[in-house]
């Protein structure tokens, strides 16, 4: 992440501009930057693909994992702060985003431990102290098992990585297969270049801008947020503790930082975890032609397209997905004639091919969510809606002609 992506700053698209901020108060030569991932568009240009071939490219990408490399030189140990005066609050400008939160959190660091990473919220709790919520594995089974041993989790937090990196911290690897820095070496083109820590037993990326070395005491527990989290609210929790012991970073770092519930955190969501499932989903259901996780839902909301697909069989295409991602509470079931990635065009179908006492389908008494604040004693329901279009001419959707549609863009294009 080179200081020269400032240009992105006037680059607009869905998701708003690329930011970097400068001459942050109290952090000489520091720079704090966000959103470089918001829109589609970018997105895109990391995967080197048209916009709406995400998932397809992301998909093709993985499958080309690329073991990492140890590199030769460590530009994110340029500077070391460690031993008593370690002060993180002096060292990182980390924000603190909304008026109920219980302080700063850092929200785009990139967990390393064992063989793998995900991006875990961490509260500021003191200067050498950071609240840790591991919900989701495997970071959460390597603490168990060190736990189980009496022994605490050597870790470390990456932060303002590679593009490649942060989208591979995000997905569903799967045990058996290549790891997430093997992904995010497919996705890049390229080996990630890894370098040992200083003070714990972790590899990190060499060109990372910070890194925080530390441990996650065992058995040691304590409140943590409230903290606006990707649902629109605050959550809160009783979560592990980690120690840091070591702090490096760039000479004149960038601080990267994910806004909650924005738009870097949709187009994240959307091709890590909705590759994923859409990966699966297809695996069982050839007739799947397309995937959208719904932009502010935290992947609750999923637009899905078939083709050629009987209703029975959009049925069941509802169930296997509402059952391979424990997040989705709602789907909504359209052919292929429909833009997914329109809103207009979904709402449409759902209003002229639904009935609801014959297309709708609710489950209950499931497993919720943690961060779900409508699950009620960890329970939640599920929908699913069939959107599809009843057989027969009078059911196809108008269409302006071919030759009409590309004389008109002949004439835009020249205007």
């Amino acid at each position: 992440m080179e200081k020269t992506a400032s240009a992105g700053a006037q680059t607009r698209g869905d998701g708003g501009p690329a930011l970097l901020f400068e001459n942050l108060v109290g952090f000489p030569g520091v720079f704090l930057a966000s959103n470089f991932l918001g829109a589609r568009q970018r997105m895109a240009s990391l995967l080197d693909c048209p916009p709406d071939q995400l998932m397809e490219t992301y998909l093709d990408k993985k499958n080309r994992a690329i073991a990492p490399v140890v590199a030769r030189t460590a530009p994110c140990q340029e500077v070391v702060h460690s031993g008593p005066d370690l002060d993180l609050r002096r060292i990182i400008p980390v924000p603190t985003y909304h008026e109920r939160d219980a302080g700063p959190f850092v929200t785009a660091g990139v967990c390393l431990a064992g063989r793998s990473m995900g991006i875990h919220r961490l509260m500021v709790k003191g200067p050498k102290r950071l609240g840790i919520f591991l919900a989701n594995p495997p970071l959460s089974d390597y603490l168990a098992d060190a736990e189980a041993k009496g022994e605490p989790l050597e870790i470390a937090v990456a932060i303002g990585v590679d593009p490649a990196l942060m989208l591979a911290s995000v997905v569903k690897a799967n045990p058996d297969g290549p790891g997430k820095i093997e992904i995010a070496g497919g996705v890049a083109g390229e080996p990630v270049e890894l370098v040992r820590a200083l003070t714990v037993e972790v590899m990190v990326p060499a060109r990372a801008e910070f890194i925080i070395e530390g441990r996650i005491l065992p058995g040691v527990r304590e409140p943590e947020g409230p903290f606006g989290e990707n649902t629109g609210y605050y959550f809160e929790n009783i979560s592990p503790v980690l120690e840091v012991t070591a702090i490096t970073h760039r000479t004149e770092p960038i601080y990267y930082s994910i806004q909650p519930w924005g738009a870097e955190c949709d187009q994240l969501l959307t091709v890590a975890a909705g590759s994923e499932s859409l990966g699966r989903l297809r695996q069982v259901q050839p007739k799947v032609a397309g995937l959208e996780l719904v932009p502010g839902t935290c992947t609750f909301s999923a637009v899905l397209s078939v083709r050629g697909a009987s209703r029975s069989e959009v049925k069941e295409v509802i169930r296997t997905y509402l059952e391979i991602d424990r997040r989705a509470k709602q789907v909504i079931v359209v052919d292929d004639d429909v833009n997914i990635q329109d809103p207009r065009e979904v709402s449409w179908a759902v209003a002229t091919r639904c009935q609801p006492d014959r297309d709708v389908l609710i489950v209950s008494d499931l497993a919720g969510y943690v961060i779900d604040p409508s699950a009620v004693g960890g329970k939640t329901s599920k929908i699913g809606i069939d959107a599809t279009r009843s057989p027969g001419p009078e059911h196809d959707k108008i269409r302006v002609p071919e030759g009409a549609m590309t004389r008109a863009r002949e004439i835009l294009d020249h205007s």
